[in-house]
C-alpha cells in the first residue's frame, strides 16, 4: 500500500492507493473513486479490483484508488468537502495556495491524473440522487479513445460533453481531457446505497477496461458482450428557481419528449406549486428524490435524445 500526503491546517491526510506493476511494459491504468465520499458502490468496486490486482496477469501498470475525498467519506457528507464546502469534482486542476479542496484537487491531478495513460473515475448516486447507470467523457483530441472506454465499460448510457459549456466544469475527466488523457466518468448505484448489484456492475466495467486495454493478461472467459448503449450529445440540468418540495414525475431511465411533466416543486404547506416541463426530449439520468430543495437546487440531469 502506498499514500499520496496532503497537508491539512492542522496537520497532513494521508490518501491509502494500491500500486501494481506487471512483469512486462504496457499502459498506465489509473482508477479512482470516493471523489464523492458516500457514492458507496464504486467505493466497494475499487476496494475490491485493488485487492484483487495480481503482477502475475498485469500487463503494464495500475493504480488504484478506493477513496480520495477522505473528509467526505468520514463526515458522510454528500457532494461537498466539509472543510470548505466546496465540490471537489468541480475544482480541478486545482490550487496549491487555494482551499483545502482545491489543494487537494492539486495534488490528485499531479499524483494520480497527469502521470497516467488512462483514467476511469467510479462513482455513483449521491445520498440525495436516484440514478440509471451512465458513463460520461468528454471532447477533447483524445475523445474517440474516450468513447472505446465508455462503450466497453457496459452502461447503458453514454453522454459525451461538448468542451464548450462544459455542464459539468472542473471534473477528474474534463481536466484529464485538457491534458490529453483518454477518460471516463462512470455512474452506477444510487442513494447512497451500498447494492451488490451495483458494485458487480463496476466490476464488470473494470474487467472489460483492462481486457479492451490489453493489462489482463488472463484468457477471456467468454462472457456476452453487452448490449451497445443509448449515446446523448450533451444535456441539460434542470434546476428550481425558488426552494421548495421536490416531487418528481418520472423515474430515471425514463424517455421524456419535450413539454412532458417531469415534477413539481411547492411551498411547504403544497401552495405555489410550480410544474417543471421537459424543456426538449432526453432521458432523465439522475433525480434528485429528496423532497428538500433550496433556491437554484439541481432536480435532474436530462440526457439530451440522440439525433
Amino acid at each position: 500500500m502506498h499514500e499520496l500526503i496532503v497537508p491539512l491546517p492542522d496537520g497532513a491526510l494521508a490518501v491509502p492507493y494500491v500500486e501494481v506493476a506487471g512483469k512486462s511494459a504496457g499502459p498506465h491504468l489509473t482508477v479512482i473513486a470516493g471523489v464523492h465520499g458516500a457514492e458507496y458502490t464504486s467505493i466497494a468496486a475499487v476496494r475490491e479490483f485493488a485487492r484483487a490486482l495480481d503482477p502475475a496477469w498485469v500487463h503494464g501498470r495500475i493504480t488504484a484508488v478506493p477513496v480520495v475525498n477522505l473528509l467526505s467519506f468520514w463526515e458522510r457528507s454528500a457532494f461537498v468537502v466539509p472543510l470548505d464546502e466546496k465540490n471537489l469534482n468541480r475544482s480541478f486542476p486545482g490550487d496549491p495556495g487555494g482551499t483545502f479542496t482545491e489543494v487537494l484537487a492539486h495534488h490528485i491531478t499531479e499524483a494520480f491524473i497527469r502521470p497516467t495513460d488512462y483514467l476511469l473515475d467510479l462513482h455513483a448516486g449521491d445520498l440525495p440522487e436516484a440514478l440509471e447507470p451512465f458513463v460520461l467523457y468528454d471532447e477533447s483530441p483524445v475523445e474517440e479513445q474516450s468513447r472505446r472506454l465508455a462503450h466497453a465499460y457496459g452502461l447503458g448510457h453514454v453522454v459525451r460533453q461538448a468542451r464548450a459549456g462544459r455542464t459539468v466544469g472542473g471534473s477528474t475527466s474534463a481536466v484529464a481531457a485538457d491534458l490529453g488523457i483518454p477518460s471516463i466518468t462512470a455512474e452506477a448505484g444510487q442513494n447512497g446505497i451500498l447494492d451488490r448489484a451495483s458494485v458487480d456492475r463496476h466490476l464488470t466495467g473494470l474487467a472489460n477496461i483492462t481486457r479492451v486495454l490489453g493489462i489482463d493478461t488472463r484468457p477471456s472467459t467468454g462472457t456476452a458482450a453487452a448490449a451497445p448503449p443509448v449515446e446523448h450529445d450533451g444535456w441539460v440540468w434542470l434546476r428550481t428557481t425558488t426552494a421548495g418540495w421536490w416531487e418528481p414525475a418520472v423515474a430515471p431511465g425514463t424517455d421524456v419528449d419535450a413539454g412532458d411533466l417531469l415534477g413539481t416543486v411547492s411551498g411547504l404547506l403544497g401552495n405555489d406549486r410550480t410544474e417543471i416541463r421537459a424543456p426538449e426530449a432526453g432521458v432523465p439520468l439522475f433525480v434528485t428524490s429528496s423532497p428538500a430543495v433550496t433556491a437554484d437546487g439541481l432536480l435532474m440531469g436530462l440526457a439530451r435524445a440522440s439525433a
